[in-house]
């Protein structure tokens, strides 16, 4: 750095520490499923995972992906106002506290799965108390209305995003080896929506879906507004802080964030539904190498979550139909995980095993 060299931020360090997949590594965990007692290739997408999980973590076999956290980014939307949602908008506040009461999905599946549940305020639009397993990192109260202006400033949108990466950083920092994003607030498909819609180039007709199940009207009412929101601001798809100002929500900016702040320290980033894939589209604009620390835990039936992962190059590891959101399909892959990484740990080759190979 010269001296009149100005110092470079969180967001800039961060995009600069996260790479490619290690080759070296990849090829190691390549090799050493040739070695495995089993038929070239019989686990499919266990045998891809175990390799991508060695790319990451720069080594081979990979450390197993636990402990794991899930962080529910939780925030409010301005855009509740255009009747997009017939669920009002107390219930994201209520829903935080049903979050720290451990009474929601997530948290009976996290449970299941042995995954801990973090929650976080990034601008629930009411004052949460405090409470254990609250994180209150408030940027501001909800996003304002899109349709009307943007939805946040852009400092506002980046200090979200750092947020997220501090959050990634501390998890790690106390252990954690496995991210997985979770996420809380009435009418944040809207905001999914219109940001798939900008960073895909697909018209907002094919990305907006149905949510928490709206009716026929309801869904349409939906579509004109994400549509009104991106005529209205344009955002440019190369400038990601600006299409997260414009059209997206605090939860977003801060999964983007908690996305680049896994890939930056090496951790695989478990990806949820459509909400989590609209905010990697986001990191991935910032950080392209991002992709390679990320996984699709599932497939959510909102038809956004498909049009982004085909555009992150992602395949889900489950189809379950689910729609939920919270990090809830997620999570329920975790085990999927961390059975890739402990058969490429755990197996026997031909060799130690005594078991005659493949003959040529």
């Amino acid at each position: 750095m010269t001296a009149n060299a100005e110092p470079a931020g969180l967001l800039e360090d961060t995009i600069t520490a996260i790479g490619p997949l290690d080759d070296a590594a990849v090829a190691a965990a390549r090799d050493r499923q040739e070695t495995l007692t089993k038929p070239r290739g019989s686990l499919g997408r266990l045998e891809d995972l175990s390799v991508q999980l060695a790319g990451i973590a720069r080594q081979c076999p990979p450390p197993m992906p636990e402990p794991a956290a899930v962080a529910v980014f939780a925030a409010d939307h301005g855009v509740h106002a255009q009747g997009v949602s017939p669920w009002p908008q107390e219930v994201t506040a209520q829903m935080v506290a049903n979050f720290l009461a451990s009474g929601a999905a997530v948290n009976a599946i996290a449970a299941q799965a042995g995954a801990d549940v973090r929650v976080v305020d990034i601008g629930v639009a009411g004052d949460l108390p405090e409470a254990p397993g609250l994180v209150s990192r408030k940027v501001r109260r909800g996003t304002a209305d899109m349709t009307a202006g943007p939805a946040m400033s852009g400092d506002e949108a980046r200090r979200a995003v750092e947020t997220g990466i501090e959050i990634a950083r501390d998890l790690i920092a106390s252990g954690y080896r496995c991210l997985i994003t979770g996420d809380m607030g009435i009418a944040n498909t809207t905001a999914s929506a219109a940001l798939i819609a900008v960073f895909t180039g697909a018209d907002p007709e094919q990305v907006t879906g149905r949510g928490t199940g709206i009716d026929d009207p309801t869904w349409a009412r939906k579509v004109g507004v994400v549509r009104r929101a991106v005529a209205r601001h344009h955002p440019d798809p190369a400038a990601p802080i600006g299409v997260l100002a414009a059209v997206g929500g605090l939860e977003h900016a801060a999964l983007a964030g908690f996305i680049l702040g896994g890939a930056a320290h090496r951790v695989p980033v478990l990806l949820d539904g459509v909400i989590a894939c609209a905010a990697a589209l986001a990191a991935r604009a910032l950080a392209p190498d991002v992709t390679g620390c990320l996984i699709a835990g599932h497939l959510s039936t909102e038809p956004g979550a498909r049009r982004a992962l085909e555009v992150l190059g992602l395949r889900p590891l489950l189809d379950l139909g689910l729609r939920l959101g919270e990090g809830s399909g997620a999570v329920l892959a975790l085990p999927v995980v961390a059975a890739a990484a402990r058969v490429l740990r755990d197996m026997a080759t031909f060799d130690s095993a005594g078991v005659s190979g493949e003959k040529a």
